[in-house]
């Protein structure tokens, strides 16, 4: 039989102690001993080799283990089912975060009902009552669902419940406020987080459940909790979106079984979260008129090409150092294209304020917003509009070249899709056919792209 018991392992070291104390006896860390779970299994010592006794486990060759394709299963939203790599796989286990009240329960509550017709599901609530989520789903119009509803912390007891009613989907919401009664320390600590969502993964891998765990996030915008938490799960989503636009965005940032980065768009209405078919139209503002400071670029997340709005603010600074904020993209890469554009495209903005802003609330980590974000810049800072009918996309090396970005024909037929007439474009990326209804213009250098924008 195995013995558990509480133990504290400082975080620096390693080393183990019966009781908490502010100091590590060992290394001498301050506040770095964590409450975890010791195992100790009685058995006969065998050497090197350990304990005695028989293995399920065996040493295979590679190349002897054919590969299996995934089965997947669809949720019944499609844009959920992209960001998952193409739906829901047996066993599965996926942690969402997001900030509060962006919409996770509820997308969650809806796949659900939807998934209720052709599969058991049960949702497991540790912040609300029975009667708040019955509430919800009248409200959703889901009254009809016939998911099963626990409102349980214990993570045993969660088990246990599981283990009876056996779901093919669970939902626990949320992971911070589920405590195993192995540990003495309060739920939403990091052992408290570490143990639960242990014994929680290691049951849906044993029963093929498909696991959904919601995640805190704390004001950083990280995943509450330890880091090993998002290494445990197979797959990370976070919730993204500005609290005063209806418009959500969820993105992949871990997938085990589908592509990273992979973002699904949504919309929060009176009756839930509704699917954006076309989401560059969410992040486009399509003014009346030509405004100066404005630039369209094709950005890519996943396998989806969007096109996003570029917005720049360029004014005399009347402090010792000018400001460079940026809002969606890397503020010191707008430090170093601003160097660029002064070394190979002759604008000086020294002493200059610079402002730059995606529109929508995406945030663009790709380097082929480095054209648009200098496009926008100068476009502001000689107060001339750019053409509304113009996109625009690639990275801006040192040398002042413009380096190609990946998937340059797909970004150009999503440019054409949506109606702009003209592009600028890296000498790389240059079409090899003629893409119909939108005229290219390809470049090698900074200067070159600015003498034809400008």
């Amino acid at each position: 039989m195995a013995k558990n018991k509480a133990v504290y392992v400082c975080g620096e070291c390693g080393a183990q102690s019966t009781k908490w104390s502010g100091q590590c006896g060992e290394c001498g860390a301050w506040n770095a001993l964590t409450e975890s779970v010791a195992v100790v299994a009685k058995g006969r010592f065998q050497g090197r080799g350990g304990y005695a006794g028989d293995t399920s486990a065996q040493v295979r060759v590679l190349r002897d283990i054919a590969p299996e394709s995934v089965v997947r299963n669809t949720s019944g939203i499609p844009e959920l089912d992209r960001v998952l790599g193409g739906g829901l796989v047996a066993g599965a286990v996926v942690l969402i975060g997001g900030d509060p009240g962006i919409g996770k329960s509820t997308l969650l509550i809806q796949m659900l009902a939807d998934l209720g017709t052709r599969a058991k599901t049960l949702y497991v609530t540790g912040e609300e009552s029975l009667q708040q989520v019955s509430l919800r789903a009248h409200r959703l119009g889901l009254r009809d669902s016939g998911c099963l509803l626990l409102a349980e912390t214990n993570a045993d007891a969660i088990i246990e419940h599981a283990r009876a009613q056996q779901p093919d989907v669970m939902v626990i919401d949320s992971i911070q406020t589920v405590y195993s009664p192995l540990l003495q320390s309060a739920p939403g600590s990091v052992a408290q987080v570490r143990e639960s969502a242990a014994q929680l993964v290691r049951y849906a891998k044993q029963t093929q459940t498909v696991l959904f765990l919601v995640g805190h996030v704390t004001k950083e915008g990280a995943l509450a909790g330890p880091r090993v938490l998002e290494h445990m799960v197979d797959t990370v989503l976070y919730f993204e979106g500005d609290a005063n636009s209806p418009f959500r965005i969820i993105r992949a940032m871990k997938n085990r079984f589908g592509a990273v980065n992979e973002l699904g768009a949504f919309a929060m209405t009176e009756g839930g979260l509704k699917q954006v078919t076309n989401p560059s139209a969410i992040f486009l503002s399509r003014h009346d008129d030509a405004v100066a400071g404005s630039m369209i670029m094709v950005t890519r997340e996943g396998t989806r090409p969007l096109l996003v709005e570029v917005q720049a603010l360029v004014a005399e600074s009347h402090g010792a150092n000018p400001r460079r904020v940026t809002v969606g993209l890397d503020q010191n890469r707008l430090a170093m294209l601003l160097a660029v554009l002064n070394r190979h495209g002759g604008a000086a903005m020294f002493d200059q304020d610079v402002f730059i802003n995606v529109v929508g609330g995406i945030r663009v980590n790709e380097t082929a917003a480095d054209l648009p974000a200098l496009l926008a810049a100068l476009s502001s800072f000689r107060n001339k509009p750019m053409p509304q009918d113009l996109v625009a996309f690639g990275e801006v090396g040192l040398a002042g070249e413009i380096r190609p970005v990946q998937n340059g024909q797909d970004r150009l037929r999503e440019a054409a899709k949506q109606g702009f007439k003209r592009a600028i474009v890296p000498h790389g990326n240059a079409p090899k056919k003629i893409i119909e209804g939108v005229e290219v213009t390809a470049v090698k250098r900074l200067r070159e792209a600015l003498d034809w924008a400008f």
